[in-house]
């Protein structure tokens, strides 16, 4: 229908005034009055100006028309329906798995051996994705909907480091599904943007500082103290101390050492982390108290090891929490590690020597050969930045 003309079909006029005011008034069509309760549409246009009314009306009349044209379209019969045909993949649909099966899978094939913390980090990041963008097949994901998890992330106050980790556990989860079920598609999350930070710089604690922790340490028996004494004499992280046993402690022979182990309720950061570490000073002394301490717990720290879950993020707060008043500004309870290692340096103990003893990652092809340096190679190095060393006192 042309709406150019302000008359209808009979020549009755789709305006008409009343106390000034223009109106629009059109007769609904035979065939739609069933959507109406009246005969007739009537909308008051509040203008007295005859030009805008015009303009009003050939508006309205379209817009009914069109909105009319949908209402007959509604009852048609779709033209051709028989030659349309069943079931055709719009894009919509998938045989892939979903991300709850792909982790399934990801569990099922890669967490033998793995301590709780794999299962529960692995776990924890897929929920997450699936709490912000659902349960779909992997293939539905897109690489803006990554970002829209990245974006969310942050708005958490989730560090770019930890989203990055968590990023690289969702793509290894998808990554083993597509190549379990020989799915063809682009992993989503292989190439989110991240933006860059400044790394953090983490600070080793002065020599001094550790002198004074450690007579601080020395006056009571508790696991804390003895916790901080292990880390400054020894170079382990956090983690690695806190999940020890009692029968990794080793003082009958002629260098008493801790035998490091991965255990189900710790595990270790790399292979090179599993290692013997020589007790110096008074160490072997001070641990005898330990054992004794708590004869009925098989845990040489049992207040951080409960139901076979080795709590170190408890512990690390709580550490740097006694610590604080004590430590520099920007030093944490991990700076005794890198506070470790510049000892040695100090005294000029070979890097790869360093490596073995701390459990760093050796680099280059001629580390993977022998069975590298025994205890009493450590020992010689380790008793030399002894803290309670004659040499090591009188700087």
């Amino acid at each position: 229908m042309r709406v150019d003309k302000m008359v209808d079909k009979n020549g009755a006029s789709f305006l008409y005034r009343k106390r000034g005011v223009y109106y629009f008034s059109k007769q609904v069509p035979c065939d739609i009055k069933a959507h109406y309760s009246r005969q007739r549409v009537v909308i008051c246009l509040k203008t007295k100006s005859k030009a805008t009314a015009e303009r009003m009306t050939k508006s309205l009349l379209q817009r009914l028309e069109d909105y009319w044209l949908s209402l007959r379209l509604r009852n048609m019969t779709l033209p051709a329906e028989r030659l349309i045909l069943k079931n055709v993949d719009d894009g919509t649909h998938s045989n892939a798995p979903k991300l709850s099966e792909a982790l399934n899978t990801y569990l099922r094939l890669k967490s033998k051996g793995r301590d709780h913390v794999f299962v529960r980090g692995a776990t924890r990041n897929i929920k997450r994705v699936i709490k912000y963008l659902g349960d779909k097949p992997i293939d539905m994901y897109s690489s803006s909907e990554a970002a829209t998890v990245r974006d969310k992330e942050l708005k958490r106050g989730i560090s770019v480091a930890s989203i990055k980790r968590n990023f690289s556990t969702v793509r290894s989860v998808i990554n083993l599904s597509i190549s379990e079920n020989g799915i063809h598609c682009v992993n989503p999350f292989s190439r989110t943007f991240m933006p860059e930070t400044e790394k953090r710089k983490r600070h080793p604690i002065p020599l001094e500082t550790i002198k004074s922790i450690r007579e601080e340490c020395l006056k009571e028996n508790d696991e804390m103290r003895w916790i901080i004494l292990l880390l400054a004499e020894t170079g382990m992280r956090l983690g690695e101390v806190v999940g020890l046993l009692k029968k990794d402690i080793i003082l009958i022979e002629s260098i008493p050492h801790i035998n490091l182990c991965p255990h189900p309720w710790r595990s270790l950061k790399t292979l090179g982390s599993a290692r013997q570490i020589p007790l110096i000073g008074n160490l072997p002394k001070l641990i005898e108290t330990m054992l004794q301490y708590r004869s009925d717990s098989a845990y040489l720290f049992p207040r951080y090891n409960k139901k076979d879950v080795s709590n170190a993020n408890s512990a690390s707060a709580a550490l740097n929490k006694w610590l604080k008043p004590m430590l520099p500004e920007k030093c944490v309870v991990h700076s005794f590690r890198h506070s470790f290692r510049d000892r040695l340096r100090a005294v000029e103990c070979p890097s790869d020597i360093i490596d073995a003893i701390g459990g760093w990652k050796t680099f280059g092809v001629g580390q993977g050969y022998g069975s590298g340096y025994g205890l009493d190679v450590k020992y010689k190095w380790m008793n030399i930045i002894a803290l309670d060393n004659p040499i090591l006192q009188s700087q």
